[in-house]
């Protein structure tokens, strides 16, 4: 899981009932109520609140709101939404390993293997603008909207996904599928931030993303019976309708609670007695309505020519692909200076973006991200090609990850909670995932056993596990509350960018090696049947094991897949210097929520 996001992670992300690990409460009463404080007890009288431990007015809508929430709410309701999100993390699990296992499946029913990367590349140019947005959204209105808005983005793109007949359909739904969950998850996140303390926070990451080590091997196996016995279009479509049923319980009790904290007096009830007009100046003013336009726009006119300018008539060197490569820089360039200088609710505070630990956690998941995406969207079509593996045995080999990191995290996090440290642990997991990754471009070969690789595949879960999560942490430590969602919104964002560029270096280099190599090693026999090859996944394994066709397919694949994981290791290296960015700070000396968390 790497994005623990995004489901290979910087999707997997990562309470209070956490099997096997004692959990100390810090708790003060105040009206009638026992609650788990952050930074020290609250006063209490029987008045209820002080207005010392009230929102402050400073915060926006959002932030205010979520923390009525905590100071009010009960340990019951606490409970409840962590045990939501880790449902909503099994069925992301779930269907992320499906999508995964079937996509280079439904991309060869369309003729089009070879596009997987395209595919990749879009929905991460798209979805990577949409963070920022969200997280004003968040802000200004409330965590649960934002939540909302996701689910119907995630939801919609799955039924597109069930009913498409063609590629393009596919694409676009695609894309909504990605905006949609990788939004769900950033605002979970976001969720989880707001409802635990600092110190604890790698520990309820680490338990709501425990579901991927369940998911790993049942979903890997789910897919086979899908492509096999139903059809690859039920994979998704069954999601369509389990997914929406899963997620509605967390808005209903964010919503609940945040009536009950009205009507106990934590937050305000909003009436502002404005005008359209003066609402319309408002939001646009609250949501800096200039800098997220500006920002969206700017990545996502920078990040298309990386999809289109193979299909360009002069490729890189077409106008166009130029233009729009000079435009996206140049409106990004403004976009930061209008959030220095004239934004009057600028997304980040200037002296966030310029904290070293900011710049080190964000340069730190961009770089794992690319170095993954070199080499890991055409991983299960080699393990089923080279190996001879089923769908579900290449699932089981590739969401290695999943099951390594769900227990690892646990332990960290327990770590992390128990030292209030986290920095020593990127001296250990960063040069080991370097050197993993380094071994795999020799085993990552034909002849070689799939124990080799799935060794390879524990020990770089090992290390990308732990500075997945130490990348959020120490992000989080850098900021105040009000920050939270924004921070994390950057997080996101620099690691899509990451899986766009590494998914574009990849087919970059599938483009120029994996073709080439099938013309240079099919025997004659084969040749007439090159472009089928190339495109379809089915046509490849329909070669028998050992015959001359099938071995000059699976050198093919060793010759594109070792390429890939050079070009990765070589850029994962840069992580050396980035891991030194990030400061050594205490996590349990910092008070950043308070009231009934975790």
């Amino acid at each position: 899981m790497p994005t623990f996001t995004r489901l290979r992670p910087s999707f997997r992300r990562k309470t209070t009932d956490i099997p096997g690990t004692p959990v100390e409460l810090s708790t003060t009463e105040y009206a009638g109520k026992t609650d788990i404080a952050d930074g020290g007890a609250l006063e209490s009288n029987n008045d209820g609140l002080q207005p010392a431990e009230l929102p402050s007015e400073d915060l926006q809508r959002g932030v205010q709101d979520v923390e009525g929430v905590t100071l009010t709410w009960s340990r019951t309701a606490l409970i409840a939404v962590f045990i939501n999100i880790w449902l909503l993390y099994f069925v992301n699990a779930f269907q992320s390993s499906i999508l995964s296992n079937l996509l280079p499946y439904v991309t060869s029913d369309f003729e089009s293997h070879s596009l997987l990367n395209v595919i990749y590349i879009v929905a991460d140019a798209m979805s990577a603008a949409v963070f920022i947005p969200t997280a004003k959204v968040m802000d200004v209105w409330g965590r649960a909207e934002g939540f909302l808005i996701m689910t119907v983005f995630a939801t919609l793109g799955l039924v597109l996904m069930a009913t498409c007949n063609g590629l393009a359909t596919f694409c676009a739904a695609y894309v909504f599928y990605t905006i949609g969950f990788g939004g769900m998850t950033y605002c979970v996140d976001v969720i989880t931030a707001d409802a635990s303390k600092l110190k604890n926070r790698g520990l309820a990451y680490a338990f709501t993303s425990s579901p991927y080590m369940i998911t790993a091997f049942a979903g890997a196996k789910a897919s086979d019976d899908f492509y096999y016995n139903i059809s690859w279009r039920w994979g998704f479509g069954c999601f369509a309708i389990i997914f929406p049923v899963v997620a509605a319980p967390l808005f209903f009790v964010l919503k609940f609670n945040l009536r009950k904290a009205q009507s106990e007096g934590a937050v305000a009830r909003e009436n502002s007695g404005r005008t359209l007009l003066q609402s319309i100046w408002y939001y646009c003013r609250e949501f800096d309505a200039i800098g997220v336009i500006s920002f969206s726009v700017g990545l996502t006119v920078f990040l298309l020519p990386f999809t289109i300018a193979d299909s360009a008539p002069n490729g890189w060197a077409s106008g166009y692909i130029i233009a729009m490569l000079v435009v996206g820089f140049v409106v990004l360039v403004l976009f930061g200076l209008y959030e220095t200088f004239l934004a009057p609710q600028p997304m980040l505070n200037f002296s966030f973006l310029s904290d070293r630990t900011v710049i080190g956690a964000c340069l730190l998941d961009a770089t794992y991200q690319v170095s993954y995406y070199c080499w890991a969207n055409y991983f299960t079509s080699f393990l089923q090609v080279v190996n001879d593996l089923s769908i579900a045995e290449a699932g089981y080999v590739s969401n290695t990850f999943d099951v390594v990191s769900g227990v690892l995290l646990l332990i960290v996090g327990f770590v992390i909670r128990k030292t209030g440290r986290f920095k020593w642990l990127l001296y250990i997991a960063v040069p080991l995932y370097i050197f993993t990754q380094g071994l795999m471009i020799y085993f990552r070969r034909a002849n070689q056993s799939v124990g080799y690789l799935v060794m390879c595949q524990v020990f770089i879960s090992i290390g990308g596990s732990v500075f997945i999560i130490i990348e959020q942490v120490s992000i989080l430590a850098a900021v105040d509350h009000q920050h939270v969602a924004a921070v994390l919104a950057l997080l996101n964002v620099v690691g899509t960018v990451g899986d766009a560029l590494g998914a574009t270096v990849s087919g970059a280099i599938w483009t120029n090696t994996f073709q080439k190599a099938l013309r240079r090693n099919l025997p004659a026999s084969a040749l007439g049947n090159l472009d089928a090859i190339y495109e379809d996944l089915g046509t490849q394994l329909s070669y028998p094991v050992g015959s001359p066709a099938r071995l000059a397919i699976q050198k093919a694949y060793s010759y594109a897949q070792t390429r890939m994981l050079a070009a990765g290791t070589g850029v994962m290296s840069l992580s050396l210097v980035w891991m030194l960015l990030i400061r050594d700070i205490d996590v349990g000396k910092i008070a950043q929520v308070k009231g009934m968390v975790f």
